[in-house]
């Protein structure tokens, strides 16, 4: 037997208000990953200027959300664009993830994108340890300025 249900009130209008929000996300990732990975990380570092850092829980909120919107950011080689329209979807609230592309540290050894929010990654399976980085773009913590000096 099956119910038709429905969230109601604000939940029903805030769940629709932010599909096309989490589509404009993953179409302007998909632009952005055409690049080479210097130009992307350039770019990312100028969008995260005057954010705040993401908390947990609202960076997982807008993974799910990409994912659900995406079937093939979802998949597994879908792991650059997730990563990169979860950030920038973070970014549309005011708040930004740790963008990270790394290689697997643990067998299969292979490239990946993730995001990480208060030092955690985020719908990723493993620890830390799992991925070493080679590519990181933090909160703009320090007024533009990366621990490297760049800016």
């Amino acid at each position: 037997m099956s119910y038709h249900m429905s969230l109601g009130g604000d939940g029903a209008a805030a769940v629709g208000d932010r599909r096309p929000t989490a589509r404009w996300a993953v179409r302007a990732a998909r632009l952005l990953v055409r690049l080479p990975p210097n130009r992307i990380e350039w770019v990312l570092r100028q969008l995260r200027r005057g954010s705040r850092p993401a908390s947990y829980d609202d960076a997982e909120s807008w993974r799910r959300q990409v994912v659900a919107v995406s079937p093939d950011a979802a998949g597994r080689f879908g792991c650059l664009v997730r990563s990169v329209a979860t950030t920038l979807l973070g970014r549309r609230y005011g708040a930004w993830t740790t963008w990270c592309v790394g290689v697997r540290t643990e067998l299969p050894f292979a490239a990946h994108a993730w995001v990480e929010a208060e030092g955690k990654l985020v719908g990723e399976p493993g620890d830390m340890d799992t991925f070493s980085r080679l590519i990181e773009v933090g909160p703009d913590t320090d007024g533009g300025e990366d621990v490297s000096g760049r800016r």
